[in-house]
């Protein structure tokens, strides 16, 4: 008998077989060596570098280093036929370097291939900015590239320095085909156009649906979307619709829409959020007297689920406000709160801090003896015109009432949550992304 010994070699297989078609599907090796050639003699391309940087960031997600090693131990070379030694730090640092200047090109050509090539629909597309905050000191930053900077963050890390990045998704699916990298301290108000023309450049066509936040209603951008012929959906700002406006209004005219938010659809029917429209129209000024205003449609939008949460918000803000004002009246006169600028000081931090400013009325006097004395209250006319505005608020809209009804507004807007999802699952999602996929393989 003879017996013979043959070598067994064991890599890990996971996800790299989905990653591989999909990377040929998009064809990022041929659109990033077409954008950024390499001479011929070159082992590997920069195409096939960014291939194995993407396929190593969806199977195992971990600091940019020792990307060789991960090939070895994963079937790098069997499924895309690439030795792991030629992935060293310098080779991976060579191809950054050649697609940094071609980025934003770089993003566009794929997203453009992803909607040929997988038919998607792109005339409907939700677009969002995040901030991300980094430690580090980041000193002698390159000036040609997105600046780390202080701002405000959306985590609230002040003490941080952040980036900033925007994101387009499709309503189809919500696959995302841009995305874009700001300075930690470039306003959202303002990247709207540029996000729009190169939304329009990918899309290869002039009509589609831009449905972003309220940072995108501006006299600026709304102008431009409205001379790029781009139809647009998005929430009024707060401060551009008073609560009178919401207050006058009667649910009884309002038409009630046939929608169930995600996180209603196990519950019973009697105890899901209800949601109803009304229409009306919203006058834009622009900065100076000769400029046009724009006429928009306004769908005014009641939310049985955010009138709940602004009533239990107020209720305890409320509580919290009398709490800080009981004991500010009962140490009034006293040691520490003495005189009458010192009740006023503390009164007005109360105010702001717990946000009762419009409805807090407060005296301040004396008793027989001349020690300072507090009086307060809530002001009853003040809490009930805002609790009628309790669960409304505007969507703006250059769509006409051919193309969508103020229902159909609303539907379209609530897609919006969607890009939402995209960012949880890159900040949050992101290291459990390849095994979850290897176990969905």
């Amino acid at each position: 008998m003879t017996v013979e010994f043959a070598p067994v070699v064991e890599r890990r297989l996971g996800a790299l077989p989905a990653s591989a078609e999909f990377l040929r599907r998009l064809d990022v090796a041929g659109i990033v060596d077409e954008l950024c050639p390499i001479r011929e003699v070159a082992h590997l391309t920069h195409g096939q570098v960014i291939e194995m940087l993407v396929a190593n960031r969806l199977s195992a997600p971990a600091p940019l280093v020792r990307v060789g090693e991960w090939a070895r131990q994963w079937a790098v070379e069997e499924v895309f036929g690439v030795e792991p030694d030629l992935l060293g730090d310098d080779r991976l640092a060579r191809a950054l370097d050649a697609i940094a200047p071609c980025l934003d090109q770089l993003v566009g050509t794929v997203g453009a291939q992803a909607i040929t090539e997988f038919g998607i629909d792109a005339s409907r597309i939700h677009w969002d900015m995040t901030s991300m905050s980094l430690f580090g000191a980041y000193e002698d930053q390159d000036e040609q590239f997105p600046q780390v900077k202080y701002d405000h963050p959306k985590d609230r890390r002040v003490d941080l320095k952040q980036i900033q990045a925007g994101l387009a998704v499709t309503g189809d699916g919500g696959v995302p085909v841009f995305h874009r990298i700001y300075d930690g301290g470039a306003g959202e108000v303002a990247q709207v156009v540029g996000a729009m023309n190169a939304l329009r450049t990918m899309a290869q066509q002039r009509n589609f649906l831009l449905v972003a936040d309220s940072k995108l209603v501006s006299y600026p951008n709304v102008s431009a979307l409205l001379d790029a012929n781009v139809a647009f959906i998005a929430p009024a700002p707060a401060a551009r619709v008073p609560d009178s406006i919401y207050a006058a209004r009667s649910l009884e005219d309002a038409q009630a829409v046939d929608y169930t938010a995600d996180r209603d659809r196990h519950r019973p029917a009697e105890e899901r959020d209800l949601y109803r429209v009304l229409e009306d129209t919203h006058r834009l000024a622009g900065p100076r007297k000769s400029d046009p205003s724009h006429t928009l449609r306004r769908i005014l939008v009641h939310s049985t689920g955010n009138a709940r949460g602004q009533e239990k918000a107020r209720t305890k803000r409320l509580a919290r406000a009398a709490e800080d004002l009981d004991k500010l009246q009962r140490q009034a006169g006293g040691r520490y709160y003495g005189t009458a600028e010192k009740i006023a000081a503390r009164i007005g931090m109360i105010a702001r801090t717990r946000r009762v400013q419009d409805c807090l009325r407060t005296t301040i006097g004396a008793d027989p003896e001349g020690r300072c004395t507090l009086q307060w209250h809530f002001d009853q006319d003040v809490l009930d015109a805002e609790a009628a505005a309790d669960g409304w608020y505007a969507l703006l809209t250059n769509l006409t009432p051919e193309q969508a009804d103020a229902a159909d507004v609303l539907l379209r807007y609530k897609g919006q949550s969607v890009v939402e999802r995209r960012y949880h699952d890159f900040k949050v999602n992101r290291p459990g992304f390849g095994r979850d996929l290897r176990l969905w393989l």
